[in-house]
């Protein structure tokens, strides 16, 4: 072997071991990066993979991945469907839940997502005081009466309970929590950034689709 053919031998081997460590690194390890429901809940339309975000407005982990998940879907994949779902954990979770169901069923979630994370979080803003909620909403040039209506109606205390059963079927523990076509469950919590997060999100979808 001539000093040209063993260099070429070289580069491949080096750039083999490569492929394998970059392979190794993109791994997900259930367990670790993501779980397996034990009872996988059915989708809305199994035509596509289905991905849904369970959130508190309240988390701020929710808060951190929010816009990583906005950017996301700015180029979701066309076999997937994507839809938030409020979680409630607890008695007092219900109240944010609302909140979204209402703004939702007003067509207002795309406009005011984003202001009331930051209503929360970043100005400190008491969203769970109704009083100091429709105030808010006002300010933001939405109708504080229809609001009020949308927000306690039967309508919603429905989807309130659904919420809740859901969260329960689907055995979540802590948000931000992504499910994957009704089996497969990534959080916040087991990646180190939301960049992270998206990472198992994508490598999950991509494990969904080969099924």
């Amino acid at each position: 072997m001539n000093h040209y053919q063993f260099l070429a031998v070289l580069f491949l081997v080096s750039t083999f071991g490569f492929i394998n460590i970059t392979s190794a690194q993109t791994d997900i390890v259930q367990g670790k990066d993501y779980i397996v429901l034990a009872k996988p809940q059915p989708t809305e339309d199994s035509a596509k993979i289905e991905v849904l975000e369970f959130f508190w407005y309240g988390c701020p982990h929710c808060y951190s991945l929010h816009p990583h998940l906005k950017t996301w879907l700015m180029n979701i994949p066309d076999d997937v469907s994507f839809r938030y779902v409020p979680a409630i954990l607890r008695a007092n979770w219900a109240s944010a839940a609302k909140i979204y169901y209402a703004i939702e069923a007003m067509a207002q979630a795309d406009t005011l997502n984003d202001k009331i994370y930051d209503a929360i979080h970043r100005d400190k803003i008491d969203l769970h005081n109704e009083s100091v909620l429709f105030d808010w909403i006002e300010k933001q040039g939405i109708d504080r009466k229809k609001f009020e209506s949308v927000y306690n109606s039967f309508t919603v205390q429905n989807q309130i309970a659904k919420s809740t059963q859901m969260t329960r079927q689907y055995q979540l523990n802590g948000v931000p929590a992504l499910v994957i076509n009704g089996k497969y469950v990534t959080s916040g919590r087991m990646g180190a950034t939301p960049q992270d997060t998206i990472k198992t999100l994508e490598r999950l979808i991509e494990k969904a689709r080969k099924e």
